[in-house]
């Protein structure tokens, strides 16, 4: 490392100016260490800016347990198909059981249901279902999903259907 450059780290790391940086140098033989020192002795570098170091073990609440993480991945892993398929199953469940489908006319709740009754019923009657959501469109009816995941995708699905029957109404009401 050559002189100019040990003066810039010098600078950075003790806030002093180039000068001061040179001298302590030309002070020290070059040596970094022995100018910082030095630079501490003369006052110009506060002692208080250093960081200190412990080894002692204080529990860290940003920090994710390494064991329980790698525990947790070599048990998904292990995992076989019949289970991976419960696993998934249980999941659409518990969104389906936590989140709401929710009918609304001109600001009304008509209808709040679990999602999952939704699904079982288009599973039972798609077609009947299907087209008795497209009909209340036509009504005023708008759908929205809540609950405590984030469904913005599915809801915006909702609203341009919405937007779409209102455009094909106002269409129809020109003719």
């Amino acid at each position: 490392m050559d002189e100019f450059e040990k003066v810039e780290k010098l600078r950075q790391r003790a806030d002093v100016t180039y000068e001061e940086a040179k001298e302590a140098l030309k002070q020290t033989d070059g040596d970094l260490l022995d100018a910082m020192i030095w630079l501490e002795g003369q006052g110009k570098v506060s002692s208080e800016e250093q960081s200190t170091r412990s080894t002692t073990y204080e529990e860290q609440k940003d920090y994710v347990d390494v064991r329980k993480t790698v525990d947790e991945e070599k048990r998904k892993s292990d995992r076989t198909f019949g289970q991976k398929i419960k696993y998934l199953c249980h999941l659409i469940w518990i969104k389906c059981k936590d989140n709401k489908f929710v009918v609304e006319r001109k600001d009304n709740r008509i209808v709040t249901v679990p999602v999952w009754i939704l699904i079982l019923a288009l599973i039972i009657s798609f077609w009947t279902v299907g087209i008795v959501l497209i009909i209340g469109l036509f009504f005023d009816c708008r759908y929205e999903i809540t609950g405590p995941d984030d469904l913005s995708i599915v809801n915006s699905t909702f609203d341009k259907a919405g937007e779409m029957v209102d455009k094909v109404k106002e269409e129809y009401d020109k003719l």
